[in-house]
């Protein structure tokens, strides 16, 4: 059992290291909103905020800067914008009220207290956990639902962008009480990466847009708790906080031990109400490191050794009548490679995230034939080739890049640009 536990924890943040020799947005008419949101009290900005427009399914996040950019069709145009966050209270506004330059909105923190009854329903925070994981099903869609995400997977070399990969995804997601996994689709995609910049050594994320859905914990609880390891991590309660005006318990969790092979440390955040998850975020404990070195690696040449630094994890989930769906999902791992013979190590970040922007119960029964079918072992850059230009999305909603990557998208606009001028010139050239 542990070791299944283990090898599946694996396939969901695999690391592969070598050396080098259909869209639910029918509409054609939308209008784009941007804006940054920002933290009322002290106008830090906020990242991983969740905007969505009110009776519908069409959202979006914003940045680690707090900006957005949000694409709705006309014909919502009087609608109303829900922003939230864990901890703030919902601002809800008319989109008629953003202006056509950049708007900003500010959340204040919630103040958040728990009654009496909530406090004494639940004093072990173990019994809690259990009763989430035991009774999701009733908290969850019984039918498969089809979504529309936008994903993104970096990588870093210290403080520097070496390559990019963005893309729409179409996901079937399968209930939960349905032994059917859940599939994925290729939209909308493009990549750049600078070889120059990872020298002799390629870094690969393996499983692509699936190491974000894996992170589903309640649709794949075993990728971190199972009816065996639960026992081996102790938990405790925290402040309750506040997500969409609702309170919600804080429950922390750490290992009792060394008994299992791969350990968390983290935060559950549990709707009072439904017992339901609204949000986990957690990171894998690599105090030893005798016992983490090489973890998270496929493949590496014999003479390197890599020694994970960070490995962070988040998922949120959104409620929709009395039901909650997979929302948004974000992993960071940072590690150091060491090579033989070589007298400075590199130091690399990788992350990813899917946000989902759009989605609907799957009442007519859709499926992605198996030829579409993205494998969960994918390494998302080697399918896809190419950059595109700016206007390359339409009408899609995405998550608006960082000024370090749309520095990177830049100067791999301007590069595109010149090579084709040089093309140009040459054709021009030559013709008699």
């Amino acid at each position: 059992m542990e070791k299944l536990h283990t090898l599946k924890i694996y396939a969901s943040t695999f690391i592969s290291m070598l050396f080098l020799a259909f869209s639910l947005n029918a509409q054609t008419d939308f209008k784009e909103y941007n804006g940054r949101v920002v933290d009322g009290q002290s106008d830090k900005s906020l990242e991983a905020v969740s905007l969505n427009i009110n009776g519908t399914n069409i959202g979006t996040i914003t940045n680690s800067e707090g900006e957005f950019k949000l694409k709705v069709p006309s014909n919502y145009s009087d609608a109303k914008l829900m922003v939230s966050s864990l901890g703030y209270n919902t601002y809800v506004l008319p989109l008629s009220e953003l202006s056509n330059e950049e708007s900003t909105i500010k959340l204040y923190p919630a103040i958040t207290e728990l009654s009496a009854v909530s406090i004494s329903t639940f004093k072990d925070a173990r019994s809690l956990v259990r009763k989430v994981f035991e009774d999701k099903n009733k908290n969850l869609e019984e039918e498969s639902v089809f979504m529309t995400a936008f994903y993104r997977e970096t990588i870093k070399r210290r403080n520097r962008n070496v390559s990019l990969t963005e893309a729409i995804v179409n996901i079937l997601k399968e209930p939960n009480t349905s032994q059917q996994r859940d599939a994925i689709q290729l939209g909308k995609a493009r990549k750049s990466t600078d070889y120059k910049r990872l020298d002799t050594v390629s870094v690969k994320l393996q499983g692509g847009p699936f190491s974000t859905l894996y992170m589903d914990i309640m649709k794949y609880p075993e990728y971190i708790f199972t009816d065996e390891s639960i026992k081996s991590y102790q938990f405790s309660f925290d402040q309750p906080t506040t997500i969409n005006n609702k309170t919600v318990y804080v429950v922390n969790f750490r290992p009792k031990n060394s008994v299992l092979k791969i350990n968390y440390i983290g935060k559950l955040f549990i709707d009072v109400e439904s017992l339901a998850l609204v949000s986990a975020s957690y990171n894998l404990d690599l105090s030893n490191k005798s016992k983490t070195k090489n973890l998270l690696v496929s493949r590496k040449p014999r003479d390197v050794v890599v020694y994970p630094l960070e490995a962070n994890y988040k998922v949120d989930y959104k409620a929709k009548g009395n039901k909650w769906y997979y929302s948004y999902s974000t992993l960071s791992l940072k590690f150091k490679v060491n090579k033989k013979r070589q007298l400075f190590n590199k130091v690399y970040t990788l992350a990813s995230e899917m946000a989902v922007t759009d989605w609907e119960v799957n009442v007519t029964g859709k499926k992605i034939r198996n030829k579409d079918r993205l494998r969960p072992t994918v390494i998302i850059t080697d399918a896809i080739s190419g950059f595109s230009d700016p206007n390359f999305w339409g009408k899609y909603n995405l998550i608006e890049p960082d000024k370090s990557i749309q520095s990177a998208i830049n100067k791999i606009r301007k590069n595109i640009e010149k090579q084709k001028e040089k093309e140009k010139s040459k054709t021009v050239a030559g013709t008699p």
